[in-house]
């Protein structure tokens, strides 16, 4: 499954709200092909508020990816979106394989963190139906706001030219 020497390799997903992200990196999660357990870290817990889409990526570099690439513990904090704040912490091991999927991550700095980096591809009708599904009515006034920070990502980064493996999704 993953052509990687390291027993910790660091797996990168990436793609617009709505591609799949996250069903990939639990599929992943779940058909890990070597023992022991697999950390999974989503940018939704580390984006700070609706127009943090860049500072959530600059944020998994600094806490997570940096950290598991020196071989020291990263710690991050999740963000509350109902406060509007960071909460309880959480640690990555740095001996253990790793999975950060969200929009935004694929980065000229980040991409360089990742052993295996993911773009998804969707169509923006099938992306919004799946995301409105998934979140609810909240997410539907965000849409465009979200949309518009995903295309700055997309025009400054080239997340898909990053990527080693791209997939398109339904």
């Amino acid at each position: 499954m993953l052509a990687v020497g390291a027993s910790n390799p660091v797996v990168l997903i990436d793609g617009r709200s709505g591609a799949g992200k996250s069903t990939l990196a639990r599929e992943l999660v779940a058909r890990w092909p070597q023992r022991g357990r697999v950390q999974l870290v989503a940018l939704d817990s580390l984006y700070p508020g609706w127009d943090g889409l860049s500072e959530g990526a600059v944020y998994a570099r600094d806490q997570i990816l940096r950290p598991h690439a020196r071989g020291l513990v990263g710690v991050w904090q999740r963000w509350d979106w109902e406060v509007g704040a960071r909460a309880e912490a959480h640690a990555v091991d740095p001996s253990l394989p790793l999975i950060v999927e969200g929009a935004g991550l694929l980065t000229p700095e980040n991409s360089r963190l990742g052993d295996v980096r993911v773009w998804l591809e969707s169509p923006a009708a099938s992306r919004q139906a799946r995301a409105l599904a998934r979140d609810g009515e909240s997410f539907r006034p965000h849409w465009t706001r979200w949309a518009e920070q995903e295309e700055r990502h997309l025009a400054r980064n080239s997340p898909r030219e990053r990527a080693t493996h791209v997939f398109q999704i339904p």
